[in-house]
């Protein structure tokens, strides 16, 4: 029965070298690249990167639009509480007169 033979250095190097000149045949064996077809590539990546823009120009427009608007809400209930923190106080000052008013008579 063989036992486990433990590779040396020059085994290792050498297998090493073979995977090596596989990986290169691998590689060579490939097509040359089309450039029409690199051509393309390249427009259609411009052409979806210029959509994805558009729809982030889109979208934070929609932002500013949705802040603005929650901005425009928010000054008109401020408003409207001031407005009525003016009529309380119109109102407190009638009675406060009217009170004195009463007692004078």
């Amino acid at each position: 029965m063989a036992g486990y033979k433990e590779p040396t250095f020059q085994d290792r190097v050498s297998v090493a070298q073979k995977a090596k000149a596989a990986a290169l045949a691998k590689l060579k064996a490939k097509p040359p690249v089309d450039p029409e077809v690199v051509a393309k590539r390249i427009a259609d990546a411009k052409e979806r990167e210029e959509k994805q823009q558009a729809k982030r120009a889109e979208r934070a427009a929609a932002k500013l639009a949705k802040e603005q608007e929650a901005e425009a809400a928010a000054k008109a209930i401020i408003e409207k509480v001031e407005l009525t923190e003016a009529q309380r106080k119109e109102a407190r000052d009638a009675r406060y007169a009217a009170r004195k008013a009463k007692k004078k008579r």
